[in-house]
C-alpha cells in the first residue's frame, strides 16, 4: 500500500466498567497483506502489537515476492479492541501471516466467534490456507480484499471469489486496511453474516 496515512484515531477510552461480554474476532491471511494495519487502524485503544523487524535470518524461509518492501513481521499476534455498547466489546485477534507461525493459528481460532480473511490479489494463494483452517475448524468468515496502490489488475469481487473457490455463501467485501470507516466496514458484514447464520440456525429443526 501507498504511505496515505489512516484517518485520525477516535478518543481511546477506557473499557466501560459494565462490559460483560466479550466477542472474540480473528483476522487472517497471508504475509503482508495488512492484517496489523487493519487492527491498528480500528482499534479504539492502542493496539497490541508483537512486530519484529525482518533479517537476513528470513531470507529464504518468508516468501517476500509483492511486499519486498516490507520491514517488520509479526511474530505473535496483534490485538485490538473496540467496545460496541456498554456491556459488549469486540476482541480482535490479527494472526501472523508466515507459514513458520501457522502453529498458532489453531490456537488463536479457540473460542472465535468469526473472522475475516484479508486478501491481496497481488498473492491470493496465500490466502489458501487461512481459509482452510477456518472451513476445518467450522468457523464463520467473510472475505475482505485489501486494494494496494499499484495493483493495476483491479480483478473483480467475483473473479476473486472463482479464484478462491467460495461458495456464493461466504460474504466478500472491497477494503482499505488503512482506513478505520473501511474497517469498520468489513467488521459489520461479518457481524451481519454471523446474525444470518444464527437466525438460520433457529428456524433449523
Amino acid at each position: 500500500m501507498g504511505s496515505v496515512t489512516s484517518e485520525l484515531p477516535l478518543q481511546r477510552t477506557p473499557l466501560a466498567d459494565a462490559a460483560e461480554t466479550g466477542l472474540k474476532i480473528v483476522v487472517v491471511g497471508g504475509f503482508g497483506v495488512g492484517k496489523t494495519t487493519l487492527v491498528r487502524s480500528v482499534s479504539e485503544i492502542r493496539p497490541l502489537n508483537t512486530e519484529e523487524v525482518m533479517t537476513q535470518a528470513g531470507r529464504g524461509v518468508d516468501e517476500t515476492t509483492g511486499v519486498e518492501q516490507k520491514t517488520t513481521t509479526t511474530v505473535a499476534f496483534d490485538f485490538g479492541r473496540i467496545s460496541l455498547n456498554q456491556h459488549m466489546v469486540l476482541y480482535l485477534f490479527g494472526a501472523p501471516g508466515q507459514e513458520r507461525f501457522w502453529f498458532l493459528w489453531d490456537r488463536l481460532f479457540s473460542g472465535t466467534l468469526g473472522a475475516v480473511v484479508l486478501v491481496d490479489t497481488r498473492r491470493m494463494e496465500d490466502s489458501w490456507y487461512a481459509i482452510d483452517r477456518l472451513e476445518h475448524h467450522r468457523t464463520p468468515f467473510v472475505v475482505a480484499v485489501n486494494r494496494f496502490d499499484g495493483d493495476d489488475r483491479r480483478f473483480s469481487l467475483e473473479e476473486i471469489r472463482q479464484s478462491l473457490a467460495l461458495g456464493e455463501h461466504v460474504p466478500m467485501i472491497d477494503c482499505d486496511a488503512r482506513l478505520r470507516s473501511s474497517c469498520k466496514e468489513v467488521l459489520i458484514c461479518l457481524v451481519d453474516h454471523l446474525y444470518a447464520l444464527a437466525l438460520s440456525q433457529e428456524g433449523t429443526p
